[in-house]
């Protein structure tokens, strides 16, 4: 097909410096859980965005020197001559997909624990560390020594970016990572020598770094300046007018400008809480302020909108991250007028829980992220069929549609059975809850997908047994029933469950099916600490409950910390009215009562309660494939060869898991699977020299 003239401004070409980009669509740096640990991986990743069609593919911070490391998060490194090599990698395999490649140098500064390294963190004031953790580490403040060192360690990653042959190198002074950015916010920077104070004076640094790597690699490398534009808490930190005003002082240095939001759970903010677009206000009338090119991001996946910030002159590039993780080819569908193929981003945020918890990087919407040198998997193509087998899908949900359409792009003849009318699981209901609209895009790329698949059909209102399944023929079924919530309390904070009397007794099924309570006060007793117990919440508080949300956790839906919501759902809930009980277990519950123990001391308190809402863990609906286990004896009469449990139905977990749960099956459907071989391949540190001899000697003195 050919591409929409709408879209051509799209694929111009922008000059950054000494360097050109082929079109608009700029994958800005972002982190994904794998940086020094798993470079070959990160290198496949990176790759695949280039050959998806994006003009510029970045890696995510590399951190420049030891005394700025952000331990235990994995980003990449450029401390010395030993991480060159690496680094060339991700470049040399960003250029085989025709991009430019970009690195972003990082000092992370007051960012900085240092528990790696040991090094004492400084930054422009003795504070404590500006870490998530709350680690006890204080930064020192810098003297004139330590700024130069800053310039000088700057100015050598930037020969070693350009010696890996980077075509842009980055100056990172945002989201309160980049260490340059807490000599512009007035909250951190207090000195009163020629670095602080007065806006020329907090932004001297920054001037200076940029100058430095400027002379050092400006020759061949655009250099980019990576900024905040606003903190968003007014006058206490750096604000839009003032990060205005700075910009324009040093408009004409840069190459590139780089414009976010600080800090990154700003910058990055969810579906739930934000549209596509958000950042606009932000960045309007920054590009008026220079004539050096200007990227920006906002959750992008509209071509439309993404025409209209270039149009309407808010950004000369597009910038992603989220959206180039969900669909990494998405400048290539839009290039080849495939809109209807885009995987859009839904704005979970369960990308950004793999930095957060130090593993691989994950997307509830493309399963191979992370997993292309690991597992050998590729977003748009999959290996065709080894055999002319027939499957059988039971089970329409995340994972039920993603094992069909992939199997179906394998070319196997595929029948899909779904017990109800619409199509999608658990996200026919989870979709219409407040602020999850966006992730019924799952469902709706899969089954439009799925309408143009010849091999692939569709039966609805089906609900199989097991005669059913064994008469149809099939030489392969995938049982993906999903699962149901607990009506109990068995969960984390308990395994075993509570006596529960005649209190009114629901589950997230019986709210999302319209089942409502018959009193006003309603108890929320949650124990899953995902997303569900905080938006149920929220859900009956807007239809005029009165509700108390009871969790053993210390705060609402803890764990969406790795999501950074958790914050924003828990003001959410606060301004709403729902009183937040932390630290509480469920005792037991009776008519117009719910008993509480406390988690330490296991005083116990009471909540008035005409419901209890149990939040709690969720069962596997697998008596259809227990069924047909049982019979495996018949199934060679039918033909059948395999009968494989797959998603929630396996082991209910995050929408993403489920989703990924479905394309392993299609993967690994007529594969020999040996159960001693690892199931993906793992990097192994070269070994150094090694002896112990000394170490030994001196201790036995």
């Amino acid at each position: 097909m050919a591409r929409d003239p709408r879209y051509d401004v799209l694929f111009e070409p922008v000059k950054l410096g000494p360097v050109t980009t082929k079109n608009r669509f700029f994958q800005v740096p972002h982190c994904n859980g794998m940086g020094y640990r798993d470079p070959s991986a990160l290198a496949a990743m990176r790759a695949v965005k280039a050959e998806g069609g994006w003009g510029v593919v970045c890696t995510e911070q590399a951190e420049i020197h030891p005394s700025a490391e952000i331990c235990p998060f994995i980003e990449l490194r450029i401390w010395d001559d030993q991480d060159v090599p690496m680094l060339a990698r991700i470049a040399d395999s960003v250029h085989r997909g025709g991009a430019l490649a970009g690195l972003q140098l990082c000092h992370n500064g007051m960012n900085a624990p240092n528990l790696y390294s040991r090094e004492i963190p400084f930054g422009p004031a003795d504070l404590p560390v500006a870490s998530i953790f709350n680690d006890p580490v204080q930064a020192r403040a810098m003297d004139k020594t330590d700024i130069a060192n800053l310039r000088k360690w700057h100015r050598q990653a930037a020969l070693r970016a350009k010696r890996a042959d980077y075509d842009i190198v980055y100056v990172y002074a945002g989201k309160l990572f980049g260490g340059p950015m807490f000599f512009l916010s007035r909250r951190y920077n207090t000195r009163t020598d020629e670095y602080g104070g007065s806006l020329e004076n907090r932004v001297r640094l920054l001037r200076e770094l940029v100058e430095d790597v400027k002379d050092a690699v400006g020759d061949r490398c655009a250099v980019a300046c990576r900024i905040s534009v606003d903190e968003l808490i007014g006058e206490a930190g750096l604000h839009a007018a003032e990060a205005r005003d700075m910009i324009a002082s040093m408009a004409e240095l840069p190459d590139l400008w780089d414009l976010t939001l600080s800090s990154w759970d700003n910058d990055s903010q969810s579906s739930r809480f934000t549209d596509e677009a958000y950042q606009e206000p932000f960045v309007a009338g920054i590009k008026q302020l220079t004539t050096k090119p200007v990227v920006g991001v906002g959750r992008f996946t509209s071509p439309d909108t993404m025409v209209r910030m270039v149009r309407q002159g808010v950004l000369d590039l597009i910038g992603a991250a989220r959206p180039s993780i969900a669909d990494p080819f998405l400048p290539r569908k839009i290039e080849e007028g495939r809109i209807e193929d885009i995987r859009e981003c839904i704005g979970c945020n369960i990308c950004v829980s793999g930095d957060h918890t130090a593993s691989i990087i994950r997307c509830t919407q493309n399963p191979s992220m992370g997993e292309e040198w690991r597992r050998g998997w590729h977003p748009e193509r999959i290996r065709r069929r080894a055999t002319d087998s027939r499957v059988l899908v039971i089970g329409a949900g995340p994972s039920g549609l993603e094992a069909a359409m992939m199997l179906g792009r394998r070319g196997y003849v595929v029948a899909l059975a779904e017990a109800g009318i619409e199509l999608g699981g658990r996200l026919i209901r989870e979709r219409r809850l407040p602020g999850l609209a966006a992730w019924g895009r799952v469902v709706d790329y899969r089954v439009g997908q799925l309408a143009r698949m010849p091999n692939v059909e569709i039966y609805r209102a089906s609900h199989l047994t097991t005669e059913d399944v064994l008469g149809f023929g099939f030489d392969h079924v995938a049982v993906a029933t999903g699962a149901v919530w607990r009506r109990d309390n068995v969960a984390r904070a308990s395994v075993t469950p509570s006596p529960l009397g005649d209190i009114q007794l629901l589950t997230p099924d019986d709210l999302m099916s319209g089942t409502r309570p018959p009193g006003k006060n309603v108890v929320i007793y949650d124990d899953d600490h995902y997303y569900m117990g905080g938006v149920l919440a929220e859900l009956l508080t807007q239809e005029g409950y009165r509700v108390a949300l009871v969790t053993p956790a210390a705060e609402a839906s803890v764990w969406t910390r790795n999501t950074m919501e958790q914050h924003r759902i828990q003001t959410r809930l606060i301004e709403a009215g729902v009183s937040i009980l932390a630290h509480r277990i469920l005792k037991s519950a009776d008519t117009g009562s719910v008993a509480l123990g406390c988690i330490f001391t296991g005083r116990p308190s009471h909540v008035e309660a005409d419901a209890l809402v149990m939040v709690s863990s969720r069962l596997p609906v697998a008596n259809l494939a227990r069924e047909l286990d049982a019979r495996q004896t018949a199934w060679a009469d039918a033909g059948l060869k395999s009968v494989t449990t797959i998603g929630d139905a396996l082991a209910p977990g995050t929408i993403a898991a489920a989703v990924f749960g479905g394309r392993r099956y299609a993967e690994e459907l007529d594969e020999e699977i040996d159960p001693d071989t690892l199931p993906f391949r793992r990097e192994v540190a070269e070994l150094q020299p090694f002896s112990l001899d000394r170490l030994l000697d001196a201790s036995s003195q």
